[in-house]
This record gives structure tokens, C-alpha cells and sequence, in this order.
């Protein structure tokens, strides 16, 4: 592989920190590499100093001639003067930019709910995050240096971007290097991985799943390394103590036997002993709702949704931006009232809500986070044990020297986590969680799921990151045109229904010429979707008996293929637990093969789901 470039012993130094030092690393063509690390740790970092818009203090950035390179920092520099339109695609003339399908799929993927005549200035955060991102994919690049590009996407835009970025290139062609908190993100797009920490970068092989792996082998190492070690000092200490007699005797001394890898891990939560303990706090009842509509505006957000969440449940709400969900968590509080139907809440329930925007901490303004926390004194009730808020604090990695800063200069993360945490020590029996994972790094995502995994209550979820919405939920609702649907398959499901809608109203074409989740034409399709043929069907006047009998003879046929395929997943799944975990070649080989398994059954479950609705719609 050519190389495109890199770094030699690259030391780089802020005024209060060293960031690098003498670090040697180097992106060869077809790399796609994902940047994992602890927040102020330097990710950011790293991609200027690549990008050439940092300069080393020592050593040297190197890079092959004629390499182009494009950067999505955390910030843009769109001038709010000009239109979206002219933003992405500059002054091209339009017959150049609207005959490329690239570029149009990129504009349909992560702007097609704005207006292109909008001015840049009037637009909000987010939308001007997705407009940046679709500046930078437009152009021809080298090498594409993303730095949190899922920021602002929902499920649906995460899911066009990772392939967008898997089919970019051809293979071994062009490079990637992206810095995010989204593990299944990482999964999905990353085939090499780079710690950055203590002044380091270590690679790995594989994606996220796969480093992970490796990062509990290299600390179970350093462990036993760490107990020889003490052992070594220990006999030593004995020798010194015991003078001549330490010289003729031979102590021994017990070495713990290294920790297993992934054997006998216990389930991630006890649903029963959480269920038992939720329904003591809680009682029977908790939310129900009940043909609730809500409308806004004259238009309606929520129509005829009826839906019980009861004690113990760990549901996560799924829908495209604009798609009602804050309303629906505003309705659960009981801050939105309905316009018909009614609302149930049960008389102990005590709801709690983190928000994105952490408006709950504003009231502690410059008090010292020891002065906040100093002010509960209950303990919490988590995986049937009780935590001080000193406990809380050390497992969401709070140091000492964090609590004598005030609450006002905490990072992004830790304010995030200080707010959970607090919320904790409040004591709610039904929470809400409105991306909790904004600012948070891989390692406190993992000790946040942790936490979440021992309260026993009712949880709510929003998130855009499908790693925690599986991890953490038991089962996944999504918002489609103003209802409720469960979606037993979680985000894979619900991404197959959202396309075949967007499929079925694709002649109901948006300012852009495409449709897409919160496109005017989209709000006016069914909630079940539906191919645009078994429309045409139904228009008709139904299906004949012939074609009636050719359907269901395909949907036997598209059953038996989907059984075949899970079978052969599962038997895949069952060798790569027979393979050596440190064979991570073998392992990756294995991985794509069961990925290329789980497309073809995806792609027999979307056909099996049109076919069944130009049934239904043929009747």
C-alpha cells in the first residue's frame, strides 16, 4: 500500500500539557482508521496535526505530493451569508453538481429537509453541522479526516453516512481517519483502530469489537506483569526483613491466575430482581397512554397512540429528526397535554429527565462540585447494593482534583455525567434519557451503561447512537407519521421500515428532488410504508386471485431463504467462538463473513416486508 502521510517523532505541547511526544505514525492508501481515546486526550489533536493546520513543536508531518486532504473539524467556517445550496456545492452551475448521483445522494442523505435557498445564518447547530459534513463529502479527496461526524445525525443519516463512507472508495483507494463516541459507527466503517493516551498513539487491528478484545488481552497482561512485579518486591521486602535467613530459604507466594477473557460473564442485568424491585418502588401502574393525539400548530405530531410502559421497562425511542419525540417525552412528563385520548400516570411515579442541553445544572452555577455533591446525603440502590455519592463519582471517573472545580468549568462530559449523577442521588423510579451519550468517550459510555444496567426503574431512552440505544434498552419503539410501532428487530428493523416509506412516497419529491425523513412529501405517508408498486395495485382495484397465489407462494419461499440464512449466521457465529481470540485476522475474516450473511438476510426481510404489504394492500 502507498503511503499518503504521517508523522516522525511529532512532540507537540500546550501551555498546560504535553499532548505528544516523539510519536512516529503513518496512514498508508485504503486505511480506515478509527480515533478512540479519553476526552482531552488529544483526538482532535491528532487529525490538525495530520491535516497540516497544527504545527509540531519538534519533529515532522510528512506528506506524499499531490495528496489532498479535507477536514471536518468540531467547528465550521460556512459564511451565514449564503444560501445552503451555494455552501455545498459553491458556484458550480447546477447541470454540473445535479448529474452526479454521488453528490445527490449525499445532499438527499444529510440535507433533503432543507429548504437550498435558506441562508446559512438562520439555520440551528445542527443543521448547519449537516450542511458542513455534506461541504466536505461533495468534494474530491485523498484522504477525509471526520472529527464527531455523527453529531446531529439521527439513526437514519448515521446509517446512509457509514455506507456512503464503506463505497466511497474503491478497496485499497483513499483513507479515512475519524474520531467518535459512536461504537456501532466504528464497527461499521473502521477497519483499523488508533488509541490515543499518555502521550501515544497505539493501532489495533480490526474494528471497535475487535480492539475492545485486544484491550482486555493487553491489560489482562499487564496485569499478570504488575502481580510478577509485586511478588518480585515482596520477596525482596521479606529477604531485607529476614536478614541472613532470607538468603537460605525460598518463599513462595500465590499468583492469581490471569482473568478469562469473556468465560462465565454473567447476563448484563438481572431483568427479574430489577423487575421485583421497580414494581415495589413503582406498583402496577406507571405511564399509560390511551388513543392520545397531540397536535401543534394545526398540525398533528402524535395521532391515536396507545401504549403502556410499565415498572421495570427499558424502552428506547426511536424516529428520524422532527419525527415527534421530544413531544412524546414532554407528553410522558406530563408538560405537553394531549388533544385527544388521556394520559395515565401512576400516583408514585417520580419522572426524572436528563436533557440535552443539561439545563438542571444551571442552578449550581460556580459551586464546587464537592459542595454539590456534599449536599446529598442519601445512598442509591444500584445492582442490589447501595452507593454513596463518593462511590457514584469514582465509577463515572470523577477525580479528586475534579471536585474542587466549579461546576461552570467543567468539560461537556463531565457536566453530563455530574448531571446523571445527581439525578441518581434524587432517587426517581421512571428516567428519562435524552442523548446521555453527547460528550461522553468510549470508556464512560461503557462505566454510564454500567451504572444504568443496576437501577431499577423505568427507563426511557432517545439516542442516535444504536450501540447504546441495544445496550442499554430491552426493546426498541419507533415514531413513524405520528404513531407508535414496536420494532422487535431494533434500529435494523426500524431502518427497513423508514426506507420502504421513504420508497413509497418517493413521488412526493422534496426542494431537492429526492424525499427523505422530514421532507414535507414524507409526513403524508402511511405509517406502514409500502412499495409504490402494491400502491399502483391497490389503485387498480386489488390483486387478482393468480397474483394473490403468486404472493403468498413467494412469501413461503422469501420464509424458508430468511430461516436458511440464520442458521447460517448462527453457525458462523458458533465457529467464531471456536477460534483463538488472539487471531484477529481469522477473526476479521470471519466477522465479514457473517456482515456479508446479515446483508443478504436484510435484503430477504425488506423483500419479504414489500411482498406482504402488496398483499395486504391487494385485498
Amino acid at each position: 500500500m502507498a503511503f499518503l502521510l504521517g508523522c516522525e517523532k511529532a512532540a507537540l505541547e500546550f501551555s498546560t500539557k504535553t499532548v505528544f511526544e516523539s510519536v512516529s505514525i503513518g496512514v498508508d492508501e485504503g486505511a480506515r482508521i478509527g480515533v478512540v481515546g479519553r476526552n482531552g486526550d488529544g483526538k482532535s489533536t491528532l487529525l490538525g496535526l495530520l491535516a497540516g493546520a497544527i504545527q509540531p513543536d519538534s519533529g515532522r508531518v510528512v506528506r506524499t505530493g499531490g495528496v489532498s486532504v479535507g477536514l471536518l473539524g468540531q467547528s465550521d467556517a460556512l459564511d451565514p451569508a449564503h444560501t445552503v445550496l451555494r455552501a455545498i456545492v459553491g458556484d458550480a452551475p447546477e447541470h454540473e453538481w445535479a448529474a452526479s448521483p454521488r453528490v445527490r445522494s449525499i445532499l438527499a442523505g444529510l440535507v433533503g429537509d432543507v429548504d437550498p435557498q435558506t441562508l446559512v445564518g438562520s439555520l440551528s447547530g445542527g443543521q448547519r453541522r449537516r450542511v458542513d459534513l455534506a461541504r466536505l463529502l461533495v468534494g474530491e479527496w485523498d484522504v477525509l479526516m471526520l472529527d464527531e461526524p455523527t453529531n446531529h445525525l439521527d439513526v437514519r443519516a448515521i446509517s446512509w453516512l457509514a455506507g456512503h463512507l464503506k463505497t466511497r472508495w474503491k478497496d485499497g483507494k483513499g483513507a479515512l481517519l475519524v474520531v467518535t463516541h459512536d461504537r456501532w459507527f466504528l464497527d461499521e466503517v473502521c477497519l483499523t483502530m488508533w488509541e490515543v493516551h499518555d502521550r501515544v498513539i497505539e493501532p489495533f487491528e480490526g474494528g471497535f469489537s475487535a480492539y475492545i478484545m485486544q484491550r482486555v488481552e493487553r491489560d489482562r497482561v499487564a496485569a499478570v506483569m504488575e502481580e510478577r512485579r509485586q511478588n518480585k518486591l515482596r520477596r525482596e521486602l521479606a529477604w531485607l526483613s529476614r536478614g541472613a535467613r532470607a538468603r537460605s530459604t525460598k518463599p513462595k507466594f500465590h499468583v492469581a491466575q490471569a482473568q478469562a477473557l469473556i468465560a462465565d460473564v454473567p447476563p448484563l442485568r438481572d431483568e427479574v430482581a430489577l423487575k421485583r424491585m421497580a414494581v415495589a418502588r413503582l406498583g402496577k401502574d406507571v405511564i399509560d397512554f390511551k388513543n392520545v393525539g397531540v397536535t401543534l400548530g394545526g398540525r398533528p405530531i402524535l395521532r391515536d397512540l396507545t401504549w403502556i410502559i410499565g415498572p421495570g421497562d427499558r424502552v428506547g425511542l426511536l424516529g428520524c429528526n422532527g419525527a415527534g419525540k421530544t413531544t412524546l417525552l414532554r407528553t410522558i412528563q406530563g408538560l405537553q397535554q394531549p388533544t385527544t385520548g388521556r394520559v395515565k400516570i401512576g400516583k408514585t411515579v417520580r419522572i426524572a429527565l436528563l436533557s440535552q442541553h443539561l439545563d438542571e445544572l444551571a442552578e449550581h452555577g460556580s459551586d464546587r462540585v464537592r459542595q454539590v455533591v456534599g449536599r446529598y446525603s442519601a445512598r442509591v440502590m444500584l445492582d442490589g447494593k447501595e452507593r454513596t455519592p463518593a462511590q457514584l463519582l469514582e465509577q463515572l471517573g470523577f477525580s479528586k482534583a475534579d471536585l474542587s472545580e466549579p461546576v461552570c468549568d467543567l468539560s461537556g462530559g463531565q457536566k453530563r455525567r455530574l448531571a446523571l449523577m445527581l439525578i441518581l442521588l434524587d432517587q426517581p423510579n421512571v428516567l428519562i434519557l435524552d442523548e446521555p451519550g453527547n460528550d461522553l468517550d468510549v470508556d464512560m459510555l461503557a462505566s454510564v451503561e454500567d451504572l444504568l444496567d443496576g437501577w431499577p426503574g423505568t427507563l426511557v431512552l432517545v439516542t442516535h447512537d444504536r450501540y447504546l440505544m441495544e445496550r442499554v434498552t430491552d426493546n426498541q419503539y419507533a415514531l413513524i407519521d405520528g404513531q407508535l410501532r414496536h420494532v422487535p428487530g431494533g434500529v435494523d428493523e426500524y431502518l427497513r421500515l423508514a426506507d420502504a416509506r421513504e420508497a413509497a412516497s418517493a413521488a412526493l419529491a422534496g426542494s431537492w428532488g429526492v424525499a427523505g425523513c422530514g421532507t414535507a412529501g414524507g409526513a403524508t405517508a402511511g405509517a406502514g410504508g409500502g412499495s409504490a408498486s402494491g400502491g399502483e395495485a391497490g389503485a387498480d382495484g386489488g390483486l387478482s386471485n393468480a397474483q394473490r397465489r403468486a404472493l403468498k407462494k413467494e412469501l413461503l419461499s422469501l420464509d424458508r431463504r430468511m430461516s436458511t440464512a440464520r442458521k447460517k449466521i448462527e453457525g458462523l457465529r458458533q465457529e467464531m467462538h471456536e477460534v483463538d481470540p488472539t487471531d484477529y485476522v481469522l477473526l476479521g475474516q470471519m466477522q465479514r463473513q457473517v456482515n456479508e450473511a446479515q446483508d443478504a438476510l436484510d435484503e430477504l426481510e425488506l423483500a419479504w416486508l414489500e411482498a406482504s404489504e402488496r398483499l395486504e394492500a391487494g385485498r
